[in-house]
């Protein structure tokens, strides 16, 4: 059982209806709560209106009253208000394997989270989380760090390690090589690894960030330790972009019906 803590996208490319697919090809039940309502398409992010903090954590706590979660994917959060009772229900439940994606701009650029909630996530959900899984532009807002190479991913990470994080995943995907960073904070000291990859020419991109944190929050369930998941779900990722079919007139979305 995959909890997912998002937004929703009527394209279905991102948010929790994708997660739910993307959890049924790992094998896993998904159950969700939505953060916020959005209006948008494959041509972009046209208006976000956040629910009301007290229904999200009515939502949460029926939820884990009613089902053995196994892991948590938290992703879009909409408003300051939101962010604050996520992290209240994270501290009560002491739910495990959680796996936050700090989405705060869509890729058309809309800002999908005020400054209360980056200062929550910075503050709080941060060390709240299992696994952190930042692109680089998210990184440099949580940090205030510039990241733009390898190098500075991994001060990034440092970083991130600092304000509580027990993994931190770096995507890169938008970098002229495909690169990740993986920080593992473990018994025997801080493990860092740069993961590389292949850049697959698409438009079927939409919502990937997305699909990794809650591939890798199957994966956690499933049993699978923080680096295997992180590569299970790079290769998920990977074989959802290159086997989509061009949908709308903007960024598509991925192919999650993808057996991972």
């Amino acid at each position: 059982m995959v909890l997912t803590i998002a937004g929703f996208d009527p394209s279905s490319g991102a948010g929790v209806t994708a997660d739910v697919r993307t959890a049924a090809a790992h094998g896993c039940y998904a159950v969700s709560c939505i953060t916020a309502l959005t209006v948008q398409s494959t041509g972009g992010v046209r208006s976000v209106a956040a629910v009301d903090g007290e229904l999200v954590t009515e939502t949460l706590e029926e939820l884990a009253a009613d089902l053995e979660i196994a892991a948590v994917r938290i992703g879009m959060l909409g408003s300051g208000e939101v962010a604050a009772a996520v992290a209240d229900f994270l501290e009560s439940s002491g739910l495990q394997h959680v796996v936050l994606d700090p989405v705060l701009r869509s890729s058309s650029g809309a800002e999908l989270l005020d400054r209360r909630g980056v200062e929550v996530l910075r503050g709080r959900l941060v060390r709240l989380a299992e696994v952190v899984t930042p692109n680089v532009d998210e990184a440099a807002a949580l940090t205030g760090m510039r990241v733009g190479d390898v190098a500075e991913m991994k001060a990034a990470a440092a970083r991130l390690h600092e304000l509580g994080a027990r993994a931190a995943v770096i995507t890169g995907g938008h970098l002229a090589k495909v690169t990740d960073v993986l920080s593992l904070e473990g018994k025997s000291g801080r493990a860092v690894e740069t993961l590389e990859g292949e850049k697959i020419e698409s438009r079927s991109t939409h919502g990937t960030g997305c699909a990794f944190a809650t591939a890798v929050a199957c994966n956690l369930a499933r049993g699978r330790e923080i680096r295997d998941a992180v590569v299970e779900a790079k290769r998920f990722v990977r074989e959802a972009i290159a086997s989509a079919y061009p949908l709308g007139r903007g960024t598509g979305p991925l192919n999650l019906e993808k057996v991972g």
